[in-house]
């Protein structure tokens, strides 16, 4: 292996932490795994949060949405990643609530929305988002995401520019050829291995092996994918291990990987992104998103989000804030 290609594994290894595993409808009910005391239920958590934020459903496009909102203003739709749900943007929505009407959604197959059988390319979630907009009212909404949700944010930028007044991207773009540059075998003194890429690419196994015992993932992920892997507490992690403790659930984020090939090859046909375009990078993923994001859109400003791992809005919360703030205007 090449030294440059090591440096592309190194600057890939943070940006491809995007899509994964699961959800489960545990979240958004209270119901607990077997031998676990019940989290609380998706409607408890949305009230906990200063703002007034309420948990709601949408049946759009063939999917029942769950989502949470709360505040007043220019919608701004945040879409969360693997393995989480909305929950991961607790410490940034009431103080965004003050000024825009913030609404977080459980994409297709996560936590308490709907996890068909298929539909987990890019470009039918971003439908799925583009009609949840539609039925919420809006001709228009800042798109927001981190990880998957990311990719998924990307994707309706580009098939959907003239509903995007805003696109954010938090330590992830879109798939893209590159992805397939990710070895087996990470090289000696790579940060991080992306063994769940190829694990989540199995069929039944992963739920076999996960079921009821999701926390065992959630701790590795965190504990190796933080800076401070105190940032993300004991209660928090219950929350997200509960949510993907059922096989449907494993199955549904399994789906999400099993679509990158149909991704990079929609990703083909995207021309530049035209709305305002913001990236928000790890010291990791810094460097690749400074390199490769003007080339995906017109209008580009990329910012380090320093002292954090991949999960930058849990880890830096007032940096992610101020952030959009000033982006969002």
């Amino acid at each position: 292996m090449t030294e440059d290609s090591r440096s592309f594994l190194s600057r890939r290894s943070m940006l491809t932490l995007g899509a994964g595993a699961a959800a489960a409808l545990v979240a958004s009910t209270g119901t607990a795994a077997a031998g676990r005391p019940p989290v609380p239920a998706d409607a408890e958590l949305a009230r906990s949060l200063p703002g007034g934020f309420r948990s709601a459903y949408a049946q759009v496009n063939g999917v029942r949405l769950h989502y949470v909102a709360g505040g007043r203003g220019e919608p701004l739709i945040l879409l969360p990643g693997w393995p989480e749900t909305w929950w991961q943007y607790r410490r940034i929505m009431p103080a965004l609530a003050k000024r825009y009407r913030v609404i977080a959604v459980d994409l297709r197959g996560m936590g308490g929305s709907s996890k068909p059988q298929g539909g987990y390319d890019k470009k039918t979630m971003a439908r799925d988002i583009h009609e949840l907009v539609r039925a919420l009212g809006y001709r228009q909404a800042h798109i927001a995401g981190h990880d998957i949700g990311a990719m998924v944010a990307f994707s309706f930028a580009a098939n959907h520019p003239e509903a995007t007044k805003s696109l954010t991207l938090m330590d992830v773009s879109h798939p893209d050829e590159s992805l397939y540059q990710i070895p087996l075998l990470a090289p000696p003194g790579q940060p991080v291995h992306v063994w769940w890429f190829a694990f989540n690419q199995v069929a039944t196994l992963p739920e076999q092996l996960l079921t009821g015992r999701a926390r065992f993932l959630v701790d590795w992920m965190f504990d190796h994918l933080l800076t401070d892997p105190a940032s993300i507490g004991d209660r928090d992690r219950a929350i997200y291990a509960a949510a993907y403790d059922r096989p449907d659930a494993i199955r549904a984020g399994n789906g999400w990987y099993q679509a990158f090939g149909q991704d990079i090859e929609d990703q083909k046909a995207y021309g530049k992104i035209a709305a305002p375009t913001l990236g928000l990078a790890s010291d990791m993923n810094y460097d690749y998103f400074a390199a490769v994001l003007p080339s995906k859109a017109a209008d580009v400003r990329v910012r380090r989000v320093s002292g954090s791992g991949h999960f930058v809005a849990e880890e830096q919360p007032q940096k992610i804030i101020d952030e959009l703030q000033a982006f969002l205007g």
